[in-house]
C-alpha cells in the first residue's frame, strides 16, 4: 500500500467515525437539496517526491490530465474564462460555478467571477515567484496567495478552496530541492483530494524545471476536510478495496531550465498508475 493509499483510508475512517457535522451548510446538490457533510478539522499530509512518494491514490481512478489541465489554465493562462478552459483545454467541470452577468478577464463572456486566474494576473503572481526565485532562492517569501477580499467584492464566485502555495528551496549534498506547501480551506475528501494535490504537485514540477532544481517535498494541509452526506457508500467501499501493488508517480517529459510557460499537459507522465476499477458515481455539490 502506497503512503497516499493509508492515508486516504485513515482520512475516510476519522471523518466517518470521528467527524462532526456541518451546520448551516451552503453547498447544494444539483436537485437543490441542502448538500451536509461530517468533517474534521486540521488535517496534514508530507510526502517526499524525491523518494517516489506522490500524493495520488489507486483506489479508485483520478481524472490527472483534466487536473492538470485546470492548473494551467489558472497559472499559464491566468484566466477565469470558461471558453478557455472548454475550448483550449476541453475541460467543463467548472461550468456549474458559472456567474451570470460576469465576463472574464480577456473579454469572454462566461465567467466564474474574480477568482483564481482572475487574481493570479491582478496580481502578476507568476513573475513575481520566479524573479524572486531567481534572484534568490532562499528567500522566505515564495507565497501564492489567491485570497483577495477585493475581488471577492467586485464579484460572486466560489471561493478558492486550494488558496496558498508556499515554496522553499533546500541544497542537499550539492543538489538543489524545491519544496511545496498546499494549504486548503476546504476539500471534498472522495472527489477533489489527489486532484488538488496533484496539480499543486504539477505546479511545483514546472518551477523546478524551470530552474533546473530536482523537486523535493510536499507538504499538505487543510482546515475542513470532508464526506458529504451522499457519499457514505462510496467511502466504504473505497475502504473496502485493496489497492493497487504499484507504485505511480508524475514524470515531466522536459528538460530542465524549460520555461514556465512552454510546459503543457501533454509534457506529463502519470507513470504504473494502476487504479482500482470501477469508477465510482459522486453527485457534485455546488
Amino acid at each position: 500500500m502506497t503512503k497516499a493509499d493509508a492515508i486516504f483510508k485513515e482520512n475516510i475512517r476519522k471523518i466517518l467515525e470521528e467527524g462532526v457535522w456541518s451546520e448551516q451548510a451552503r453547498p447544494k446538490y444539483k436537485d437543490g437539496t441542502v448538500a451536509n457533510s461530517k468533517y474534521v478539522t486540521g488535517a496534514f499530509a508530507e510526502y517526499d517526491l524525491s523518494k517516489g512518494e506522490f500524493p495520488i491514490t489507486t483506489l479508485r481512478p483520478i481524472a490527472i490530465k483534466a487536473a492538470i489541465k485546470e492548473m494551467l489554465w489558472i497559472y499559464q493562462d491566468q484566466s477565469n474564462s470558461l471558453d478557455v478552459l472548454e475550448d483550449k483545454y476541453n475541460v467543463h467541470y467548472w461550468n456549474d460555478w458559472e456567474v451570470a452577468g460576469v465576463s472574464a478577464n480577456n473579454g469572454d463572456q462566461r465567467s466564474i467571477g474574480q477568482r483564481y486566474g482572475a487574481v493570479v494576473k491582478k496580481h502578476d503572481i507568476i513573475a513575481k515567484i520566479l524573479k524572486q526565485l531567481e534572484e534568490n532562492p532562499w528567500n522566505r517569501r515564495n507565497v501564492i496567495s489567491l485570497w483577495d477580499y477585493e475581488a471577492f467584492e467586485e464579484t460572486a464566485g466560489l471561493l478558492p478552496c486550494a488558496f496558498q502555495t508556499m515554496f522553499d528551496v533546500r541544497r542537499v549534498e550539492g543538489k538543489i530541492y524545491l519544496d511545496a506547501t498546499l494549504t486548503q480551506r476546504s476539500n471534498d475528501m472522495l472527489v477533489a483530494h489527489h486532484i488538488n494535490a496533484m496539480q499543486y504537485v504539477a505546479l511545483q514540477m514546472m518551477i523546478a524545471k524551470h530552474f533546473g532544481w530536482e523537486v523535493g517535498k510536499f507538504f499538505y494541509f487543510i482546515n475542513n476536510l470532508h464526506i458529504y452526506d451522499n457519499q457514505f457508500e462510496q467511502a466504504e467501499e473505497l475502504l473496502r478495496r485493496t489497492p493497487s501493488d504499484k507504485k505511480p508517480r508524475l514524470v515531466l517529459n522536459v528538460p530542465d531550465g524549460t520555461n514556465f510557460f512552454d510546459i503543457r499537459a501533454e509534457d506529463f507522465e502519470l507513470v504504473d498508475y494502476e487504479p482500482v476499477k470501477p469508477q465510482l458515481k459522486f453527485d457534485l455539490a455546488i
